[in-house]
């Protein structure tokens, strides 16, 4: 591709992912409310599961075209880059206030199955077995958060609807129209081989919904009509979203052969973060809106999913199971580990994610990103880096143990989270 062609795809991605994150947030959000389920559960499910198509495309791809490597590492090198670089992205844009239940739940489920992951891995292989047990793990864990989001009794407030996009669609036929026209390209697209079979499937599934909540619904005045379009501005969010990411990869990727940068440095980073862009721009977009839980709950729920559902499947699906190179044992597992394992004391002081703390996510990113930099091209830079690394550490370790134990130490006195702190949390 040329540069200008390059450039417009680029652009185009960003576009897309923007566009395709408003649909999704709109859409889970407004069904949240209308279900009494509590944006977090939504975004532990419908918008975690969904954002993560991508990686579960890639990786099961990968395994059975033969390239474990990147179909372990593409969920090893997301899982490290959904909680450093999005949840540092989101706290900059607002400090985060975490669910009181995703710090004594979801938090240390996302820890203790990254464990599990290096432990089944230690053999250097994942196995139908270990898929199959990986995969049991998911169902286990969607069926428990049904059962938990049914015994919620709180009442949710009905999203405005002079504010949703649904309100303009029933004052509009012209959305009748543009559905049917987005289903009719989305297939065409396709059939031309310019659309992937997930992009159309999402598209075309949420153009439908939209159509049918329009004519059985009375223009989505009914409650039954309403839900179908929300649903719909979902999938199609998701399918915009995942297309969006699409463009993003093939042009960053085109760009970074152009400057000479090697496949494996594409393979750790770029592939890697490029299938987390649906995270990003859910999260982002989410975060801007205020729909916080929805934020947190997509990163942590896409890390869990990601472990349990997409390696689990890929390894079941890949004759062999799924071999795993020793330095991904080594190095990037333990890392994913660490990270998760982090955000216990950073969620548990103050029951919130401040600034310094997104900073503190941000800039660990950067260093593993660089790290993994200089190891790929050997630089002579390597051995300064790491001594620099191994004191600063330390160091946040210490931070880290040192905040927690103010708090609990304010807690214990109080019995309540730190006065003065955004701390409206839920149970």
């Amino acid at each position: 591709m040329d540069w200008v062609t390059t450039l417009l795809i680029l652009a185009t991605g960003l576009a897309l992912l923007v566009a395709g994150g408003e649909l999704l947030v709109r859409g889970a959000s407004s069904v949240a409310a209308a279900f009494g389920i509590s944006p977090l559960v939504i975004g532990l499910t419908v918008v975690a599961f969904g954002t993560s198509s991508p990686e579960m495309a890639v990786s099961i791809r990968a395994g059975l075209s033969g390239d474990p490597d990147i179909a372990v590492g593409n969920v090893v090198g997301s899982n490290i880059f959904n909680v450093l670089f999005i949840l540092g992205i989101c706290a900059l844009i607002l400090p985060l206030v975490v669910s009181l239940r995703l710090v004594r739940r979801e938090a240390p489920i996302m820890a203790g199955v990254s464990i599990l992951l290096l432990l089944l891995s230690l053999d250097g292989r994942i196995g139908f077995l270990d898929g199959a047990l990986l995969f049991a793990g998911i169902v286990v864990y969607i069926v428990w958060l049904i059962v938990q989001s049914r015994k919620e009794t709180a009442a949710r407030a009905a999203v405005a609807e002079a504010t949703t996009i649904d309100a303009i669609a029933v004052k509009s036929p012209l959305w009748l129209g543009g559905a049917a026209a987005v289903a009719a390209l989305a297939t065409a697209g396709y059939v031309l081989g310019w659309f992937s079979i997930v992009v159309t499937g999402f598209v075309v599934v949420g153009a439908g919904l939209f159509i049918a909540g329009s004519l059985f619904g009375k223009g989505g005045t009914t409650k039954g009509g309403d839900i179908a379009h929300q649903v719909g501005f979902i999938a199609a969010g998701l399918g915009v979203l995942v297309l969006g990411s699409d463009y993003l990869i093939a042009s960053s990727t085109s760009i970074a052969r152009t400057f000479g940068v090697s496949d494996v440095i594409i393979g750790l980073t770029i592939v890697a973060a490029g299938t987390s862009l649906p995270e990003v721009a859910a999260s982002i977009i989410a975060t801007i809106r205020k729909e916080r839980d929805i934020a947190i709950g997509n990163v942590v729920g896409s890390n869990i999913f990601n472990i349990l559902g997409i390696i689990g499947l890929s390894a079941m699906v890949t004759p062999g199971g799924l071999s795993v190179h020793p330095l991904i044992i080594r190095f990037d597992m333990p890392v994913m580990i660490a990270v998760a394992v982090a955000c216990l004391p950073i969620f548990f002081t103050g029951f919130a994610i401040a600034r310094w703390e997104g900073v503190l996510f941000l800039g660990s990113y950067i260093a593993y990103t660089l790290f993994l930099i200089l190891v790929a091209t050997r630089n002579p830079a390597l051995e300064t880096f790491t001594s620099a690394m191994l004191l600063a550490l330390p160091l946040i370790a210490v931070t880290l143990i040192w905040t927690s134990v103010q708090f609990f130490r304010a807690w214990r006195n109080t019995r309540s989270p730190k006065s003065g702190s955004e701390v409206t949390v839920h149970d």
